[in-house]
């Protein structure tokens, strides 16, 4: 969106806090968003310290605080983190403060509430909520409950966080999808089959041999104990298949089975990489990505799979059944299903032309509905709009 000299005047003098709980969601999620509102307003990121939010100052230019908080409820730490964040707002006096994931929202919401700064804006990538039972899910409420009152505007990413949020009654605010969902869209020119990411590609790729690819989390929620089942079984019946597994184990967090981790380290066809800061070899040495997850919010990893040219199997949650039209750019399949999971593998195994078909369009569904320039325009627009009022 193209600015005229006056706007950009006002705009620039205008302070933005960006949070998140961790460093690691401000240095993926927001790659290179944060630079360009930085080129229109001063703006200052802020999470728990780490490696990662040296990199976003460094590469974003941008103002960087580290305030510890904790992913896990911890009362007493949360209220320091809390009081904190109350101290950062009464000295910096933001415009507005913007938050994702969900403990950087409840308490920077309420930091900002107490505080009285003008604009305050969470952004749900994901509920927990819908997939938790008994005491914890009605805690989890709550505390969405209680961004939301202290939000001034709440943004879901896509239309299944919205529609969780209106089902079980969190806000009566108006929610507000940025673009087609999605929290910064996707960089095509760098989700891309290059020269030389495909020469990378070849240390993992295996000629003659069918790829799957998993990217996120080592974690039960992310389907994994369904999936390493599935794989199990299907290399019984076809043996040229393999299984690239991109992502870090969490076992303190929300561990797999003894049985599935096994099958990790011990498989024949199972290549365990663990965290890798660029996905892309991997993705461009796949056939297809496998992502069956419990829960989502506007997963990533899909659209990135979409840009490098690769169909998906993906569960029937918020944001995957969004990004996923059934047989145009992959399958949509019931989460928590290794039977039904296992299925669609051996399906894309016993129709490489419909593999194919799905392969071709994927790069352009994905191009057409998420393309980065769309986010960001989508975002500065609001930003203009709520700051000017």
């Amino acid at each position: 969106m193209k600015l005229n000299k006056k706007e950009e005047n006002n705009m620039i003098k205008k302070k933005i806090i960006r949070i998140s709980t961790v460093p690691i969601s401000l240095e993926s999620l927001l790659k290179g968003q944060l630079k360009m509102l930085n080129e229109h307003y001063e703006v200052i990121a802020v999470s728990s310290p780490g490696k990662a939010l040296d990199t976003v100052r460094q590469r974003e230019g941008v103002r960087t605080i580290a305030i510890p908080m904790e992913r896990r409820i911890s009362l007493l730490k949360d209220l320091f983190s809390l009081i904190r964040l109350i101290i950062l707002f009464l000295r910096e006096r933001p415009e507005m403060v913007h938050s994702i994931t969900p403990k950087a929202g409840l308490l920077s919401m309420l930091a900002a509430w107490i505080t009285r700064i003008p604009v305050r804006m969470h952004t749900f990538t994901g509920l927990i909520f819908p997939t938790a039972s008994g005491k914890m899910q009605k805690l989890l409420i709550l505390t969405d409950k209680l961004t939301c009152a202290c939000a001034t505007h709440i943004n879901p990413e896509g239309e299944g966080v919205k529609q969780d949020l209106q089902n079980y009654h969190i806000t009566r605010k108006p929610l507000y999808i940025l673009a087609n969902g999605n929290v910064s869209g996707i960089d095509m020119s760098y989700y891309n089959r290059t020269p030389d990411i495909l020469q990378e590609a070849q240390k993992y790729r295996q000629t003659g041999c069918f790829t799957f690819c998993f990217i996120g989390r080592i974690v039960r929620d992310k389907g994994i104990n369904e999936l390493i089942y599935a794989f199990q079984h299907l290399y019984q019946q076809y043996p040229h298949i393999q299984l690239l597994l991109v992502g870090p184990f969490e076992q303190k967090l929300d561990p797999i089975t003894p049985d599935a981790e096994y099958m990790i380290f011990h498989h024949p066809a199972i290549r365990f990489m663990d965290f890798q800061p660029d996905v892309r070899p991997f993705l461009a040495a796949s056939d297809a990505l496998v992502f069956p997850s419990y829960r989502e919010g506007f997963p990533n990893v899909i659209l990135q799979a979409g840009a490098m040219g690769l169909p998906s199997i993906v569960t029937d949650i918020n944001g995957c059944n969004e990004i996923i039209i059934p047989h145009k750019n992959g399958i949509i399949i019931p989460p928590r299903n290794k039977t039904a999971l296992y299925s669609s593998m051996e399906y894309f195994l016993s129709h490489p032309e419909d593999v194919m078909h799905m392969a071709s369009q994927a790069r352009e569904l994905v191009a057409a509905r998420y393309d980065q320039h769309l986010v960001w325009d989508a975002l500065l627009t609001q930003y203009k709009q709520i700051l000017t009022q």
